[in-house]
């Protein structure tokens, strides 16, 4: 298995840090950016300054601006790329891999145009390829430190996440197995949304019990909408639901949660935008996961809330009193 070539596109701090992950356990790795300086940076310095500064690049990994040279005769094709920019990337490598080519989606995030989960875009665009997802409480940098993590690795096929799961464990980094692409890539995805709810909490000024309350009520309208497509409820108890939606809501590292303490502390999303270097996700998430609520006709009134706080100009404070006013309900 130390022969497997492997291909991660996207040179962002996820990408990065599992591209080091890899090829410290001896896998031919090639990590591809799309912008041509910025490679040309990274191969000067041996470094991601940008999205993971203090990091090494080892020299045995070869950083590229070539699509095609990235992919060619890969045997696992990892996409660590925007969701919104999925698609586009996709669309450049027609043709260039080959059919026992294994892809896995580490991105966090649902395709805003098309509602669609980012395992459903790969297909969408590739055909039935064979797919897997690795998702869990991963703060980048943290793993990149190999500070203990877990992550699931989910496909349909059992052999193609025991593969994964074979490729990507260290004794510092745990991957678990699990079937339920749907639920794994759906707790992976809202969980963003729900961290933006937390930071607005914290950039009010609110409590612990404030923030206990968006966690556990936000975990049941994931559940909720997860049931009403299928996954398996269960799934949002473990590493990819529960684990990480714990990590992205209280971490400082969080970049959602951060968005979301400048939206509590009066800044408007526009400007917020403007100072990040780094996607955050669940901004456009936020409009799947709430067309979604809509086409599934779940109540998510979380979720909700941050959709017209991020694009309708809503108040933090008229959000925190509707929700808290809503009717009564069990539990």
């Amino acid at each position: 298995m130390s022969k497997l070539r492997i291909a991660v596109i996207g040179d962002g701090g996820w990408g990065t840090t599992l591209a080091v992950l890899l090829s410290k356990k001896g896998y031919p790795v090639t990590l591809w950016g799309a912008f041509a300086d910025y490679s040309k940076v990274m191969i000067k310095t041996r470094q991601n300054p940008r999205f993971l500064p203090g990091i090494k690049i080892p020299q045995n990994i070869t950083i590229t601006n070539d699509i095609k040279k990235a992919v060619a005769d890969k045997e696992i094709i990892v996409l660590a790329i925007p969701s919104q920019y999925t698609r586009l990337t996709l669309k450049k490598m027609t043709g260039l891999f080959a059919k026992k080519t294994i892809f896995l989606s580490v991105t966090k995030g649902i395709e805003v145009k098309s509602s669609k989960r980012i395992s459903e875009v790969i297909q969408a665009e590739l055909g039935p390829v064979k797919l897997a997802v690795l998702s869990g409480p991963t703060i980048a940098s943290e793993v990149a430190k190999e500070i203990p993590t877990t992550a699931v690795a989910a496909s349909n096929n059992k052999q193609i996440r025991k593969t994964i799961q074979a490729v990507f464990s260290t004794n510092r980094f745990r991957v678990y197995t699990n079937p339920d692409v749907t639920g794994v890539e759906l707790g992976g995805s809202l969980k963003n949304v729900i961290a933006i709810a937390c930071g607005v909490s914290d950039g009010l000024g609110f409590g612990t019990n404030t923030k206990a309350a968006i966690l556990t009520r936000g975990l049941a309208e994931i559940s909720r909408l997860g049931k009403a497509m299928g996954a398996k409820p269960e799934t949002f108890s473990g590493i990819s639901g529960l684990g990480d939606l714990v990590t992205t809501c209280i971490s400082q590292q969080s970049r959602n949660r951060n968005v979301g303490e400048l939206i509590g502390k009066g800044k408007s999303l526009k400007e917020i935008c403007r100072h990040m270097q780094m996607v955050a996700e669940g901004v456009p998430t936020a409009k799947s996961a709430y067309a979604l609520s809509r086409k599934y006709k779940i109540d998510m009134p979380i979720i909700k809330e941050v959709y017209h706080l991020l694009y309708k100009d809503k108040s933090p404070r008229q959000a925190v009193n509707d929700l808290m006013t809503r009717k009564s309900k069990e539990e």
